[in-house]
């Protein structure tokens, strides 16, 4: 996705040296998730994503010295957006009848669209690089807080636990991380489409059965 430049300037004249400046960062975070998703960790370079993003080598290294900072903080900036994203439907969830099918259905939206296939992109990374894992721990661990408010709406508006609910949001989400990476290799829209039909019968028995309700 070829990024857009902000022309947003203030009432009045020219933007700020600091507005050019928040510009020209989310032009390299935006730019350096497209990369992500596009070639991978190890073939992404700072060269790629400064000629991408038309932002000069002197300003990416002014705002980020090294890879390793600038991705970080590019995948900060994509967990943030789905952490959003996140608290606002828990939000609006929170206000109607549990409607698990819906839940279903947006985790997997939200999982498919990129952002799980771009979490596979640096996670081998993450693996073997012992400073980098340890810098994006607190990043994610923002965007799973963000999942709690979901566990935690799921257990009040049915006779799960806090536990049980939590359990089966957590085995929602590794399925469908699993679902994400057999795509890399496996175009089978039907098979998903399945999958995600079975998960949704199976999420449904288990809120009647915590009922004592018929499925």
């Amino acid at each position: 996705m070829e990024v857009q430049l902000r022309r947003e300037t203030r009432s009045g004249g020219r933007r700020s040296q600091a507005e050019r400046s928040e510009t020209t960062r989310m032009a390299l975070l935006e730019t350096t998730i497209d990369l992500l998703h596009e070639n991978g960790y190890t073939r992404l370079t700072t060269q790629d994503v400064a000629e991408r993003a038309q932002v000069s080598r002197g300003a990416l290294t002014h705002h980020f010295a090294h890879k390793e900072d600038l991705v970080v903080a590019a995948i900060s900036w994509q967990l943030s957006e789905a952490t959003s994203a996140l608290e606002d439907f828990a939000s609006r969830i929170e206000l109607l009848p549990i409607d698990t099918d819906r839940i279903v259905d947006y985790l997997w939206q939200m999982m498919a669209k990129r952002l799980f296939h771009v979490t596979l992109e640096y996670l081998p990374e993450a693996r073997n690089n012992q400073a980098f894992r340890l810098r994006l721990i607190p990043v994610v661990a923002t965007f799973h807080a963000a999942l709690d408010r979901i566990w935690e709406h799921l257990a009040r508006s049915t006779s799960l636990t806090p536990q049980q609910a939590r359990t089966i949001l957590n085995a929602t989400m590794c399925l469908m991380r699993g679902m994400v990476a057999q795509q890399v290799l496996r175009q089978d829209e039907d098979y998903f489409d399945d999958l995600l039909h079975y998960w949704r019968a199976l999420f449904r028995r288990e809120i009647a059965a915590a009922r004592g309700a018929p499925p």
